[in-house]
């Protein structure tokens, strides 16, 4: 089944205007969801919408309601919410353009896929993709789409490229809020030597594939063996990691230097181990006493 679009429109560039299409460009299949079952009965279990003192309710007389403070609701009908939609647009403006690395990490919701409409369209979208890339620059724009207005990110991604959903300041909790109590001093020159070591001996490229969501992986052996045993409780034992914290004081400067031998005996004590093992001598047999003369 093919894949369904997210978006159809353009994206406008000054006076051009290029056709896109843009799909999602994740998916959540690796996670496990449950549904909450009656085990007498082996029903899976539903909700009623009840209010309390009056039971359940017609799903009718159901508004929707904004708490203004503590037991006040200004209430809002469908129409009402209707009517303040942003009309979705079928253009997406690029305004504004920034450096790649301009946009903090926390600002990066969703990517999406962009894709031209036709063939018509790919002369003008390579050539956005290729500015983009040669520039070394990101395009800005807000996006309408299912009611409301999405700021947005554009950059060059392989052959193609790539549209980023973004948050909006109000959505991003700043990190001095959080960093502001962590003392301004420098790390020791020494330490800092070894734990640049480690990070570049564990250098590599990434490869996503190597990662695995263990909690997920354990999840699904488990209902293959529930499965197997025809509903009969499992309970397996897991050993958790021995963690140091609190009382146990650790020598910071030797756990970096173990790090960076990589648990391994260093150079100087490899060839000493290596050295051939001089025999033992047995001990020196002690001389009998001379015998003294006669007088």
């Amino acid at each position: 089944m093919a894949a369904r679009a997210y978006w159809q429109g353009q994206i406008r560039l000054a006076l051009v205007s290029i056709p896109v299409e843009i799909y999602p460009a994740t998916r959540s299949g690796a996670a496990v969801s449950f549904r909450q079952i009656h085990e007498p009965s082996g029903k899976p279990i539903r909700y009623e919408k009840v209010v309390t003192g009056i039971g359940p309710v017609d799903r009718d007389e159901i508004l929707k309601g904004y708490e203004v403070s503590k037991g006040n609701y200004v209430l809002l009908d469908d129409e009402e919410i209707e009517a303040v939609r942003i009309e979705s647009r079928k253009t997406l403006d690029l305004v504004q353009f920034v450096d790649a690395d301009a946009i903090d990490v926390l600002y990066y919701e969703k990517p999406y896929f962009v894709l031209p409409a036709d063939d018509l369209a790919e002369e003008a979208y390579a050539v956005l993709r290729d500015a983009l890339r040669q520039t070394k620059k990101v395009g800005l724009g807000q996006l309408s789409v299912r009611g409301r207005e999405q700021l947005v990110s554009l950059k060059p991604c392989g052959r193609g490229l790539v549209l980023e959903l973004l948050r909006y300041a109000d959505e991003v909790t700043k990190a001095q809020s959080y960093f502001r109590g962590l003392p301004d001093e420098k790390a020791d020159p020494d330490m800092l030597d070894l734990a640049t070591t480690i990070i570049e001996k564990k250098t590599a490229p990434f490869k996503p594939e190597e990662f695995h969501d263990r909690y997920v992986d354990a999840l699904r052996a488990l209902i293959e063996k529930k499965k197997k045993a025809k509903g009969k409780r499992i309970i397996e034992d897991v050993e958790e990691p021995g963690t140091q914290r609190g009382g146990n004081v650790i020598d910071l400067m030797a756990a970096l230097k173990k790090s960076v031998e990589g648990g391994k005996r260093t150079p100087a004590a490899r060839k000493a181990a290596a050295a051939p093992k001089a025999k033992a001598k047995a001990p020196a047999k002690r001389a009998a006493p001379a015998k003294r003369k006669k007088a």
